[in-house]
């Protein structure tokens, strides 16, 4: 645990693959600390988190999960026993949750999903037993407080942040933004489409990084990385980016169609392990997604699957 300005405590908890670690946070609220995000179940999450949770002086008053991927949302009913405090997460980002952590069904999903984005059978098996991995080590909360943007707990508001998950919510006081995956830096958070999504994510992440513009926050906490100085700066340099992205993205496309696993490998190389190919495929795809709405590529889909021209 590690304490930063404002009397807010950074607690770092480890993960087995990159980036190797996410960021949680101790907020001081109006009666008692607010945790925002839990890390990953692993084994022994239970007690790091009371090791850490005997360092505050207080009570904690909420637990706070912005989004449902696993290193967010792991230890999720390990804090709610240990602290006994309500936890609070996005309608949108619930429904998803168990939608992905609580359904039996969701890897054979995921499987035709991808089948039809052009993955070949022998890809799509070690794509889909890669994202199963983290299955033993998600322990959410079933029975949150449902939140949604321009709430507050704590004196802390809750801001829509959506295109890294659909439903993530970050936490806005005085000037600061409590980020989890929406603006890191250096690296650019991972804005793919995947099943049951909305439709357009990248679209969605665009609006949202104009919001920060808006919002204007003076410092963002993010979920992996050091705290960024400057989010302002840091949005405007995301959005460029993925102006540069569409563009090489759009000049792939002719009129033969192609599948976003097909156009994955020119964006982003041949040579990725199952995790980094999963990451490659959803994110070519909301790329081209957003093309297709901006009248910069076509859209085909049959029995065959999914596939992707140029505009005609």
């Amino acid at each position: 645990m590690e304490e930063l300005a404002g009397g807010i405590r950074r607690v770092t908890m480890p993960l087995p693959t990159r980036p190797g670690h996410v960021h949680c946070y101790a907020l001081p609220g109006d009666d008692g600390w607010v945790l925002v995000d839990t890390g990953l179940g692993l084994a022994d999450a239970r007690e790091r988190w009371a090791a850490e949770l005997a360092q505050l002086s207080g009570p904690v008053a909420a637990v706070v999960v912005t989004h449902f991927h696993p290193d967010h949302v792991g230890a999720a009913a390990d804090l709610a026993d240990l602290t006994g405090a309500p936890v609070y997460q996005g309608e949108i980002d619930f429904f998803q949750c168990r939608l992905v952590w609580g359904a039996d069904d969701w890897p054979e999903r995921l499987a035709v999903w991808f089948g039809r984005q052009g993955v070949p059978a022998g890809v799509t098996d070690e794509l889909i037993q890669q994202g199963t991995t983290y299955r033993p080590f998600i322990r959410y909360y079933d029975e949150p407080t449902l939140v949604g943007p321009g709430d507050v707990v704590q004196g802390w508001r809750f801001v829509a942040a959506p295109g890294h998950a659909d439903g993530q919510l970050c936490l806005l006081r005085n000037g600061v933004l409590v980020a989890a995956d929406h603006v890191l830096d250096p690296i650019s958070p991972t804005v793919g489409l995947w099943p049951a999504s909305r439709p357009d994510p990248l679209g969605d992440y665009l609006r949202a990084l104009e919001t920060t513009i808006e919002l204007a926050p003076r410092l963002a906490l993010p979920g992996h990385g050091e705290p960024v100085e400057d989010p302002v700066g840091r949005a405007r340099a995301l959005i460029a980016h993925h102006a540069v992205r569409l563009a090489e993205t759009e000049r792939l496309l002719d009129e033969k169609p192609a599948s976003g696993y097909a156009l994955s490998i020119p964006l982003f190389g041949d040579d990725l392990k199952p995790a980094a190919r999963r990451f490659a495929v959803a994110e070519t795809l909301s790329h081209l997604e957003r093309l297709v709405l901006e009248g910069r590529a076509g859209r085909r889909e049959d029995s065959g699957g999914v596939s992707y021209t140029a505009a005609q």
